[in-house]
């Protein structure tokens, strides 16, 4: 599995009530969802990000509350992957669990700048920064993860192998 796009990128503690406010959890609609995400946080996001584009933050992306929406907003706005230093756990489950892939890779987390072209290669962990020819070294999803992603999230990896 393969991500290739541009970084849009942010720094500590990027919450869930900025990832999608509270005043819009009245929809579990992605598309609805994606038209606001980010908007508190930088409005110009869903401007700016084409499909495929990869967030880079710093630590503890998706802190704060549980909400699922986060995630299902950023998957739906078009963000094919997200690469942060550490994640809050909630919030990696989740992301996971809908099939929007994340990364933990510290390197790659403070070296790429907004708007650098990266590539990413999910079985092998590595981030490749096109923009600064450089490599980084995440850690690979292991099969069952990858398998996961590919589905579209836990519902549908649990329907295919239910053949």
């Amino acid at each position: 599995m393969l991500a290739h796009g541009k970084a849009i990128k942010y720094g500590d503690n990027v919450d869930t009530d900025v990832i999608i406010p509270a005043r819009y959890l009245n929809t579990s609609d992605p598309e609805e969802l994606a038209k606001h995400c980010m908007e508190d946080l930088d409005p110009l996001f869903t401007k700016k990000v084409n499909k495929g584009d990869i967030i880079v933050a710093a630590k503890n992306f998706g802190c704060g509350s549980s909400r699922e929406h986060a995630p299902i907003a950023i998957k739906a706005s078009g963000i094919s992957c997200i690469i942060a230093e550490t994640f809050a756990r909630i919030f990696y489950r989740n992301a996971i669990n809908i099939g929007l892939p994340i990364l933990e890779c510290p390197e790659a987390s403070r070296d790429i700048q907004d708007g650098d072209e990266i590539k990413v290669n999910f079985d092998t962990g590595e981030i490749f920064n096109l923009t600064r020819n450089k490599v980084y070294q995440g850690a690979p999803f292991p099969d069952f993860m990858q398998e996961i992603i590919a589905n579209n999230g836990l519902i549908g990896y649990i329907k295919s192998t239910r053949r």
